[in-house]
């Protein structure tokens, strides 16, 4: 048994901080405590619950750890870059969770929300992608897939692909975006040709296809408006 490290399970059970994290949850668990669950262990001189408290004393708690870097933390003896970097991870985890904010559902009212929706992502595409969007009764999305990627030709984007998802979504209705790499959307034959298939497939399972956008160089064509549909 390698003795050079005083690990967490040398501590007294009692005083663990993972066995006190599954009894009595996280929450109920002190910054030094979490902490030293990060470590894992101490060093040959120092218990990992007395190294945590020495690297919570040297930021001042909680104030100046957020704001650590990994330089900062290998700087104090016992923190390697593994434990440095474990640290760093659960620090940035911690930020972004604070900043999270369930995105509220987009709503397309118009061929220009759907093309302002996929343009920046679909305008600089090397190859044409041909996108679904699934949208509720209240015309929110709910999902979007890329379908297809290479050159729109009917035997190959079949509408059973397309509304297999809408079937799995409960979509109540879809719109399809595909680009133009050359930054031209003027609608060829066989776009329109795959608008009516896809339009006439809706008709029959119940799902409304609202649109077909053909996306540009920050230019659009709905085949709506243009009575494709």
């Amino acid at each position: 048994m390698n003795t050079s490290n005083v690990m967490i399970k040398d501590v007294p059970k009692e005083d663990r901080p993972r066995e006190r994290l599954l009894t009595l949850g996280a929450s109920h668990l002190s910054n030094q405590e979490l902490i030293a669950i990060l470590l894992g262990s101490g060093t040959k001189n120092e218990s990992v619950m007395d190294l945590a408290n020495r690297l919570l004393m040297h930021f001042e708690g909680l104030k100046l750890l957020k704001d650590a870097t990994i330089e900062e933390l290998t700087a104090i003896k016992g923190i390697g870059k593994a434990k440095g970097v474990l640290i760093l991870s659960a620090l940035e985890l911690g930020k972004r969770l604070s900043q999270y904010k369930p995105n509220e559902r987009y709503v397309i009212r118009s061929p220009e929300d759907g093309a302002d929706y996929v343009m920046e992502e679909m305008r600089n595409l090397n190859q044409e992608h041909f996108v679904a969007i699934f949208l509720n009764t209240k015309n929110q999305i709910i999902h979007r897939q890329t379908i297809f990627i290479g050159s729109l030709n009917a035997s190959i984007v079949h509408p059973r692909e397309v509304f297999r998802e809408a079937v799995k979504r409960s979509a109540a209705s879809i719109i399809v975006a595909h680009n133009h790499p050359s930054g031209d959307p003027t609608p060829s034959q066989e776009d329109i040709h795959v608008t009516r298939r896809l339009v006439e497939s809706g008709k029959m399972i119940g799902i409304e296809l609202l649109d077909h956008l053909i996306i540009g160089d920050r230019k659009f064509v709905s085949l709506k408006e243009k009575g494709y549909l």
